[in-house]
C-alpha cells in the first residue's frame, strides 16, 4: 500500500545521527523497566542525580507528632519546595491535594506502636491500593538486628516482587534498635542486605566516620535520614556531608516541620543538595528567607 504522503519528497530520516539510547541517570536503575526508572524521575532530580523528600509518615506509628498534628495546615504549604513527599494513603488522601504532581513515597509497612516491638512489622498496602493512589515507591522498615527481622526483609521481598510486576520502586528503610551501634559496619550491612534482596533505593543515617563506605558499597542510591531534630547548623552541615560523601539525597522529617521557618529550612536544604551550597551559606538563606517571613507576617 503507498504511503499517505508519498508526493512529498523530503523524509526527515536523519541518516547522518545514529540512533540514541540514553542512559538512565541514576545510580544501578540503568536495567529497570521504563515505567519504574519514570516514576524514580519523579522522586530524584534528573539534572542533579538528587532528591530532597519530605517525611511526614511519623504518625504510623507514633501518632501525632509535634509539627504534624494538622498536616492541612502544617504540610501542605511545604509541598511546592520538596521532590517528594513520604506519607502514609491515611494522611495521603485526607490530607494532600491531589494536584500534587511529585512522588509519593507510599509508607507500606506498619502494624505496632511505639508502645510495642516497632520490628514486628506487616505489609500494609495490597497491589489494587498501590495502583489507585499512583504512587511513585513503596517505603518499607527493615530491621536488621532486631527481633523480628527476617520478617522485616522478608515484608520487603515480597514488596520487590509486587513492585517489579507493576513498575513501582521499593525504597528500603534502616531501622536502628536501641541496643544497636550505629556505625559504618552495622549501616554497610543493612544498606548492602536491602540492594542485594532487590531493594531500589535505601534510606539510612549518617555516620560521622566511614559513611563514605555506606554509599560506595551499595550498588543503589541511597537517601539520608533526616533523624532528631537537630540545630539548623547542625542539619544543614550533616546534609551536606552526606551528599559530598556518595548519598543521592536526604529524605528529612523534624528538622524540617519542627524548625521555626520550616518553608526557609527546606529552601536551605535544596540548595545544599542539588547545588552543593556551602552549610554556612545555607543558614545565611535560612535567616534571610526566615527574616523575610516576620516581616510579611508582621
Amino acid at each position: 500500500m503507498p504511503e499517505v504522503d508519498a508526493g512529498k519528497e523530503s523524509k526527515e530520516f536523519h541518516l547522518d545521527i545514529a540512533a540514541e539510547n540514553r542512559p538512565f541517570f541514576l545510580k544501578g536503575s540503568g536495567a529497570l523497566d521504563w515505567g519504574t526508572q519514570n516514576r524514580l524521575s519523579r522522586i530524584f532530580d534528573p539534572e542533579s542525580g538528587r532528591t530532597v523528600m519530605l517525611a511526614i509518615d511519623h504518625g504510623y506509628f507514633q501518632g501525632p507528632t509535634t509539627g504534624l498534628e494538622r498536616v492541612d495546615v502544617s504540610i501542605v504549604p511545604l509541598l511546592p519546595y520538596c521532590d517528594a513527599l513520604m506519607v502514609t494513603r491515611g494522611i495521603l488522601r485526607t490530607s494532600i491535594p491531589p494536584t500534587f504532581r511529585k512522588g509519593i513515597v507510599l509508607r507500606a509497612s506498619g502494624g505496632p506502636s511505639l508502645l510495642k516491638e516497632l520490628s514486628d512489622e506487616e505489609i500494609a498496602v495490597d497491589a489494587d491500593e498501590i495502583c489507585r493512589l499512583h504512587v511513585a515507591a513503596l517505603a518499607v522498615q527493615i530491621f536488621v538486628g532486631g527481633p523480628f527481622e527476617t520478617r522485616s526483609i522478608h515484608n520487603m521481598t515480597r514488596l520487590v516482587d509486587l513492585g517489579n510486576r507493576l513498575g513501582v520502586p521499593v525504597f528500603a528503610v534502616t531501622a536502628v534498635g536501641k541496643e544497636m551501634v550505629r556505625d559504618a559496619r552495622y549501616f554497610r550491612l543493612a544498606c548492602r542486605m536491602a540492594a542485594e534482596l532487590g531493594a531500589h533505593f535505601v534510606k539510612t543515617y549518617h555516620v560521622e566516620e566511614g559513611f563514605e563506605t555506606v554509599t560506595a558499597s551499595c550498588p543503589v542510591p541511597i537517601v539520608m535520614a533526616g533523624g532528631k531534630k537537630l540545630p539548623e547548623i547542625e542539619a544543614l552541615t550533616m546534609a551536606h556531608r552526606a551528599v559530598q560523601e556518595g548519598a543521592c539525597g536526604v529524605d528529612m522529617g523534624r528538622n524540617i516541620f519542627q524548625s521555626e521557618a520550616p518553608a526557609a529550612m527546606l529552601q536551605a536544604v535544596r540548595k545544599v543538595v542539588h547545588e552543593n551550597m556551602k552549610p554556612k551559606e545555607a543558614l545565611d538563606l535560612y535567616q534571610s528567607l526566615r527574616a523575610e517571613r516576620r516581616r510579611k507576617t508582621s
